[in-house]
């Protein structure tokens, strides 16, 4: 059987009209097709943005046999659309899900202009960007331990004059910023390790497993954020970390251990769920 790309390439030269100009109004029926065939729900969606991203034939070939082989979509653009701006995505990037709006919305009604901003799992950087793009001035850090993520958030961290540090946690932060924080979010790792080969295969062959595998509860991860946070927060600072639904009720008492006095907020619309945490009086 012959490759997307073959078939394609060969449509396109059928279609091509003395030009390397690729109809983006008008995706091939047959990328649609073998979108469809491999899964894509969205397969005209996802034809459109390939087309309108592909320069040439050739390129919008090979950009169709990476989607159909499994490839996380927003990985084969090189972009993911978060709180209506373009992420920037490499390949083996965690990409930013809708349902972290939420997270990125309640930070962001805790945000003040010239505040003190960390994220925390940043992965590409993109809560630090959307908060950043909310209008408010801000002092944003953001860390990762990946060194794939870290370059794509200083990317898209960049036009906001954000700096993006590579280690684990708060280790690589500067001791300046202690007590200083006050917006801490963190979208950590919250998949139990048993229910990591229940996930998409885009999730789990395509993304990096410490920005999944949460250990055998989900929490391990969550517990280290929290426990040292009141060290970084300032006086009134906030704690806000994206969890699941069945695992609120322990990430609100690891914040308590802490000192911090918890709520959760939910959204079933995006099926996201927040637990924020202030530091007690």
């Amino acid at each position: 059987m012959r490759s997307a790309a073959s078939r394609w390439a060969a449509a396109a030269a059928r279609r091509r009209t003395g030009s390397d100009e690729i109809d983006t109004e008008a995706p091939e029926p047959a990328i649609v097709a073998d979108l469809r065939t491999a899964g894509c729900v969205f397969a005209e969606e996802e034809a459109r943005l390939l087309t309108g991203a592909a320069h040439t034939p050739a390129e919008l070939a090979a950009m169709v046999d990476r989607r159909i082989g499994g490839l996380p979509l927003e990985q084969v653009l090189g972009w993911a659309r978060f709180c209506g701006l373009r992420i920037a995505v490499e390949p083996g990037v965690f990409v930013p899900r809708a349902r972290t709006e939420l997270l990125v919305g309640e930070a962001a009604a805790l945000t003040r202009r010239g505040a003190v901003v960390l994220d925390l799992c940043c992965g590409s950087g993109a809560v630090g960007a959307a908060l950043a793009a909310a209008g408010k001035r801000v002092e944003l850090h953001a860390v990762d331990v990946d060194p794939v993520a870290v370059r794509c958030a200083r990317r898209n961290l960049a036009a906001a004059g954000g700096r993006a540090l590579e280690g684990d946690l708060y280790e690589p932060l500067p001791a300046t910023l202690r007590g200083r924080v006050d917006v801490l979010v963190a979208n950590a790792p919250y998949v139990p390790t048993s229910a990591i080969g229940l996930m998409p295969r885009e999730a789990r062959d395509y993304e990096p497993r410490a920005a999944l595998d949460g250990g055998a509860d989900g929490l391990d991860v969550q517990r280290r954020i929290v426990a040292a946070a009141p060290a970084w927060l300032a006086p009134d600072g906030h704690l806000l970390i994206e969890t699941s639904s069945g695992g609120a009720a322990q990430s609100a008492e690891a914040f308590v251990r802490a000192g911090l006095r918890p709520r959760v907020a939910r959204s079933e619309d995006l099926d996201a769920t927040v637990v924020i945490g202030a530091r007690v009086a």
